[in-house]
């Protein structure tokens, strides 16, 4: 007997835990199946692009901290790097290996974030998202040394950083990166074989490679449908032209390979932080900039490989000591395009997952 429906329009968010921030997905579902999704934005809206117009160079840093809030090191990056290009200052060499250095802690920290809830979306509750905060909490402490914060953290500066690393932020390093490898292998034995993942994720919200380019998708999820992109190689930047680690990629561009890529980026950021601990050298972690920085009138564009993807700052000088004009290139609502296309003809269990793989902030979003 076959039973008749009707298309059914719902509203899932702003405030549903598992739209993973004040997001709202309007979906159409024919019984259980996806048949229409649309992206409702703004809930967030910070005008951090404008109020940057009104603040110094430096003073910008604190914006950016709020955009991926829980990737705050690579924003303070993405801004950094695009102000050395604009004003033509060049930070010395101990100042870009302890920004590397950090950028990759992030990274870390931010796929934790990813795995912990997105094992939450799939029904695991808080055991393993508590697993990730675990470790997490380690790279903060080792942040809170850096420059006394655990989020915002403001850490760097156009010319380098805030300050150099304490002499026991290198032991507490070392013992992190001894540490973390097996806590990787502990996710994976509970996460990469079980069968209920395998079920939920394999073949599950697939995005082919072809439309993943053709939509501007970087990052992890770009990576998992098989594009071997990564700014970190494709446009060297910092030093990691002087580090050697691999670009992990999918071939399915599945929910599980977006899971997976993201497990096996963390081992390669280890392999990276390890290199730049013994290339380090002693020396100033900071160029001497003016206070008030005063770019020659021009644009410049600075991106980096953020751990959703590509970062990027455009920034307009008219000469004085605030941007004239700021626009910035967020990887998560680059990312958002696809929802559509990796949704519909699923179900709504499936929905919620595949969304969580996306790993979307929603700072960076409505910026």
């Amino acid at each position: 007997m076959t039973l008749k429906t009707e298309p059914v329009t719902i509203n899932i968010g702003p405030q549903h835990p598992s739209t993973h921030g004040v997001f709202r997905m309007r979906v159409t579902f024919d019984g259980e199946v996806v048949v229409d999704v649309e992206p409702v934005l703004g809930y967030l809206h910070r005008g951090s692009e404008k109020l940057a117009e009104e603040r110094t160079y430096t003073q910008v840093v604190t914006l950016t901290d709020r955009l991926d809030y829980v990737a705050s090191m690579s924003n303070n990056l993405a801004y950094v790097l695009t102000v050395e290009k604009l004003a033509g200052i060049k930070p010395p060499d101990r100042a870009m290996y302890l920004r590397v250095i950090a950028a990759e802690l992030m990274r870390i920290a931010s796929h934790l974030v990813f795995t912990g809830f997105w094992l939450n979306d799939l029904g695991a509750l808080a055991t393993p998202l508590m697993y990730c905060f675990r470790e997490r909490e380690k790279i903060l402490d080792l942040f809170e040394m850096l420059c006394g914060a655990r989020i915002t953290l403001s850490y760097m500066r156009p010319g380098g950083v805030f300050q150099d690393a304490p002499e026991d932020f290198w032991p507490a390093l070392h013992r992190f990166l001894e540490e973390m490898p097996n806590y990787i292998d502990e996710y994976e034995g509970l996460i990469t074989g079980n069968e209920i993942v395998l079920v939920r994720a394999k073949n599950v919200g697939i995005l082919s490679a072809e439309k993943a380019v053709n939509s501007s998708i970087s990052g992890p999820i770009l990576r998992a449908s098989g594009v071997e992109w990564d700014l970190r190689k494709a446009d060297p930047y910092e030093i990691y032209d002087r580090v050697k680690f691999n670009i992990p990629f999918g071939g399915v561009g599945d929910n599980f390979d977006r899971y997976f890529v993201r497990v096996q980026e963390m081992r390669e950021s280890l392999k990276i932080i390890e290199q730049c601990v013994e290339q380090v050298e002693p020396g100033p972690v900071r160029s001497e900039v003016p206070f008030l920085v005063r770019p020659p009138k021009g644009e410049a564009y600075g991106r980096v490989e953020a751990p959703k993807g590509e970062l990027g700052f455009y920034l307009v000088s008219d000469g004085g000591i605030a941007p004239y004009r700021c626009k910035i290139r967020s990887p998560s609502f680059i990312n958002l395009t696809i929802l559509r296309d990796i949704l519909v003809g699923w179900k709504l269990a499936d929905m919620i997952v595949t969304f969580g793989t996306i790993d979307i902030n929603m700072g960076e979003v409505d910026r």
